[in-house]
């Protein structure tokens, strides 16, 4: 820690920030080793891995840009005592930010920079396995637009053509007329389709028709077998055999039950793992983060795991991920709090038999319906023998398991 550093930034915040707190807490927390797998030994030096988590971590916490974190570290001088720089020190441009995110993934490192943090944490004694914790989901939006099935058919034809344009602009031109042009020229959300279903349907098929039209001449043995590689193009034929039928009739839309499930079914061709899904009635293209966090009452409250799926995983596929994962960081509480979402009865005798775990949520409703017709029983009518490990009906009937 450069001495001028240190004094100014006491003399400057006596009460400390959010940066000095996590400086003086916790030492420091990255060395450029943990991340050397990330880098080539060979070239320029790269900026310090080291210092980019931590930058990258405090981007996070106050919600900052690339270029805004990167314009901290220069005029900040509480970032500078956290990351241990002279106060005149330039620091570095934004797009390095990019890249050290991109050399994480890229090496499966995503949850290095949590490890590191969660094992500070426990040789300072600020974590411990046991105790409790809680689990629950957020919504993550993909980078990408909302689609109905015209758009996402127009804008994954359109992609495609972009992308054969630039490719392969002599081998294209001979497949396209006046009429494309016109179709897809611009993007599809900026279109005005045409109203009535009869005509909306045969826009949807003409798309189709004009894919199938690229797909052969991609696939033809005359073109280039690179051209097949393009991802535009393989987004394309994938979302051709999800959205259309092709028979001696002709070009027909997949309706009903004839479509993928929506867990298998692309929602936008600049992200093919993005998906649809609804909670609640609000709907979000994307994905769904899960986060674990320990709820001590006198403790900080640290994040202990995190999950990332695609939006359609219920929360319920999820609870014995989360187990398991908190079992391998041996961060397993003892008592793990949910909501009715990520609650079973299999959930709640395989998380005590297979870690020790109280699970603790809302138990299901009573699913009688009120209206039915004929001889029910409610769940209150039944009666548990615990010992035995039976269920009694009100008949006096005894479950076979």
């Amino acid at each position: 820690m450069p001495e001028l550093t240190a004094r100014v930034v006491r003399a400057s915040f006596p009460k400390g920030t959010l940066a000095v707190r996590v400086r003086e807490a916790l030492g420091p927390l990255f060395s450029d080793g943990s991340f050397a797998e990330a880098f080539s030994a060979r070239g320029r030096p790269a900026v310090s891995p080291g210092a980019l988590a931590l930058v990258s971590v405090l981007q996070y916490a106050e919600g900052l840009t690339d270029r805004q974190a990167a314009d901290q570290v220069r005029a900040r001088i509480d970032w500078k005592y956290l990351l241990g720089l002279e106060l005149d020190d330039p620091g570095f441009d934004f797009s390095v930010l990019s890249d050290f995110r991109a050399r994480l993934i890229g090496h499966g490192l995503e949850e290095h920079v949590l490890d590191l943090v969660l094992a500070r944490c426990s040789e300072l004694g600020l974590l411990r396995a046991g105790g409790r914790q809680r689990t629950d989901s957020t919504h993550v939006l993909a980078a990408v637009r909302t689609l109905n099935r015209m758009e996402f058919v127009g804008e994954t034809l359109r992609a495609a053509l972009e992308a054969l344009a630039a490719a392969a602009p002599a081998w294209l031109s001979p497949l396209v007329n006046a009429d494309w042009v016109k179709r897809y020229g611009t993007r599809i959300d900026s279109y005005r389709f045409p109203k009535g279903d009869n005509v909306r349907q045969e826009w949807a098929e003409q798309v189709g028709r004009d894919g199938f039209t690229i797909l052969e001449a991609v696939y033809a043995p005359p073109a280039p077998a690179w051209l097949r590689e393009v991802p535009a193009v393989q987004v394309l034929r994938r979302a051709w055999v999800e959205q259309y039928h092709r028979d001696g009739e002709g070009v027909r839309w997949r309706e009903g039950k004839d479509l993928p499930p929506g867990r298998r079914r692309l929602s936008s061709p600049y992200d093919p793992d993005a998906r649809y899904a609804t909670k609640r009635g609000s709907g979000w293209c994307g994905y769904k983060t899960h986060l674990s966090e320990t709820c001590e009452p006198h403790a900080p409250h640290l994040i202990t795991h995190v999950v990332t799926t695609d939006a359609t995983v219920a929360d319920t596929e999820v609870t014995a991920v989360v187990h398991q994962g908190l079992a391998t960081r041996e961060r397993l509480p003892e008592e793990h709090d949910v909501d009715a979402g990520y609650v079973t009865a299999a959930h709640i005798v395989a998380a005590r038999e297979a870690h020790g775990i109280e699970l603790l949520g809302p138990a299901g409703l009573d699913t009688c319906h009120e209206n039915y017709e004929g001889e029910h029983f409610t769940q209150s009518a039944f009666t548990i023998d615990w010992e035995a490990k039976k269920a009694v009906c009100p008949q006096g009937k005894i479950s076979a398991s």
